[in-house]
């Protein structure tokens, strides 16, 4: 029996194993629309208050749960607002399918209606789209993309499917989920060198990237890291894939990284880097970046191999298979002068003693981390708070931390907690600024309408505080459009959404507040009130280095 374009695309969908969809109705995804109203038993639909939440929401839903997110747009408008969460995904490496309408195949280049060149817009940020250019390709289209999404470096894939295309009609034959591509083993002759490299290190260092979470590596690249007698270093994108309180993890590196992590970085005589892409904000100075060290880079992007570091051994191919390779044929080894010397470094930051009078930023990490439990995800939008909460925040496992990373994206936090509270149903807490959460507050509407247990944590300061951090060292305090003079009333903002909204001043009223938020299962907003002109420490400036770290 023929279906149509509209059925065969929700028939696939769910094919794939999808059980949750984000998106936002318009012209040219109606009959999608009205198909899936035909399948809401079999398929969750979240009404998002914008198409870029529901981007966000997707990234979200992916970084939690490990499964390829997905969000639906119309056509025009709608397709444009998904370009930056496509661009956000793209540049992490997060598996997402993006599904768009678009007008029929006879007016695209007519200038109609809502009609853009959404394939050609979305080129630049995703890791494939196509156009559907008949029906009979349509299900295998489908399934193309979520192949491409979740194999080899994952990525965001987008799939316009023009308006006659989800009306015309063809025969459906179901398949099974599609499987991601095996990926390429690496050269155990590489393999080798790296062992021996090991073998002569006496300061070793793993330099762990978002890619061990995405390979699910966790387990093994903390036995590698005890094996070895290591420390751990991670990117903002590897920051889960160690217990932190893990006696050798010593955090993030790079710009806003821990001083024992920055310092050991640079004094460690080898790097074994794991799934990262040594950007300039955690290298700085590419040419002083681990000066004394040997590189050993595995990756499975071979594009990544000396596009910014020239490593001693570029190994590309399965982490997994290499990361178990390399362990499995080490001895033992301990470095107990490498570990004496890294131990001096730890807890060199920034001492500044409680104070009943106002809130300090970690002071209000630390009271969330103290009630949380270790599958509490924690989201971050982009900023100040941001860098706080890679800094002090202990996460205890893998896909608990959902930020912007190579994109740094204002606005990510809200629809990406969404997501993720939606894909594991555990508590989600958003640390926001109150910059960042103007940005994407609208979706607050959507947690209530979903009624999610999350906690909105607003570290506000009054300002666009990192770039207000940048006017202070490097623009000599010519402050410009870094005060946002704002008269919102986030309590208020949060009862009119329909949330619970509270706010702290001092370390009382946010531990009472945090009591109450942590006893709700629904969405609360804390507006915690911190120092205008509060940094964040250490920082090493702009392609810069460890000779000129910034300490408070």
């Amino acid at each position: 029996m023929e279906q149509s374009g509209c059925q065969i695309l929700i028939e696939t969908l769910i094919e794939q194993g999808v059980t949750t969809i984000f998106g936002y109705p318009g012209g040219q995804v109606l009959n999608i629309y009205d198909e899936l109203y035909n399948n809401k038993h079999r398929i969750n639909h979240v009404l998002t208050a914008h198409e870029q939440g529901a981007t966000h929401a997707a990234d979200g839903y992916s970084r939690a749960s490990g499964k390829v997110g997905v969000c639906i747009a119309t056509s025009g408008p709608g397709a444009t607002n998904l370009i930056t969460g496509l661009a956000t995904a793209n540049a992490d490496s997060i598996p997402m399918v993006a599904i768009t309408g678009n007008v029929p195949m006879e007016l695209i280049g007519s200038d109609s209606f809502q009609e853009v060149d959404t394939f050609g817009l979305s080129i630049p940020v995703t890791k494939h789209s196509f156009r559907v250019n008949s029906v009979e390709t349509l299900a295998e289209t489908v399934r193309e993309a979520f192949h491409l999404a979740k194999s080899g470096r994952p990525g965001p894939v987008l799939v316009d499917i023009p308006k006659n295309i989800q009306l015309d009609k063809t025969t459906y034959a179901p398949k099974g989920i599609v499987e991601k591509k095996t990926d390429p083993k690496p050269d155990t002759t590489l393999l080798d060198q790296a062992l021996e490299l090991i073998n002569e290190s006496k300061r070793p260092i793993v330099y762990c990237g978002g890619g061990v979470i995405n390979a699910n590596c966790s387990t093994i690249i903390t036995k590698l890291v005890e094996k070895t007698d290591a420390y751990m270093v991670c990117s903002m994108m590897g920051l889960t894939a160690m217990d932190n309180d893990h006696p050798k993890y010593l955090g993030m590196s790079g710009m806003h990284g821990r001083f024992a992590a920055i310092k050991a970085m640079s004094e460690c005589d080898l790097v074994i880097a794991a799934g990262v892409r040594f950007t300039d904000r955690a290298t700085g100075n590419r040419q002083k970046f681990a000066s004394n060290a040997k590189i050993i880079h595995l990756d499975i992007d071979s594009a990544e191999h000396g596009k910014n570091i020239n490593a001693t051994l570029q190994i590309p191919g399965d982490l997994s298979f290499a990361l178990n390779y390399i362990t499995s044929k080490l001895e033992p080894k301990k470095h107990k002068e490498w570990e004496e010397t890294v131990h001096s470094y730890k807890n060199k930051t920034k001492d500044v003693p409680p104070s009943k009078c106002y809130l300090l930023p970690w002071e209000v990490i630390g009271a969330v981390n103290d009630r949380a439990n270790p599958d509490t995800n924690i989201a971050t939008d982009v900023g100040q708070h941001q860098m706080w909460v890679a800094q002090y925040y202990n996460f205890k496992r893998p896909r608990t931390h959902q930020t912007s990373g190579g994109l740094g994206t204002m606005g990510y936090g809200m629809g990406a907690a969404i997501g993720a509270t939606m894909a594991t149903g555990n508590r989600t807490v958003l640390f926001t600024g109150d910059g960042s959460f103007g940005m994407n507050l609208n979706e607050l509407a959507t947690a209530v309408s979903q009624n999610l247990p999350m906690i909105i944590v607003i570290l506000n300061n009054g300002m666009l505080g990192m770039i207000r951090q940048w006017q202070n060292l490097f623009f000599d305090n010519r402050f410009m459009a870094t005060d946002l003079q704002r008269k919102t009333d986030f309590v208020k903002l949060a009862d009119a959404f329909g949330a619970k909204g509270f706010r702290a001043t001092n370390i009382e009223e946010l531990n009472e507040t945090l009591d109450k938020a942590f006893a709700l299962n629904s969405p609360v907003v804390i507006d915690c009130l911190i120092p205008d002109a509060e940094s964040v420490f250490p920082m090493v400036p702009p392609n810069g280095s460890v000779d000129n770290i910034i300490l408070k």
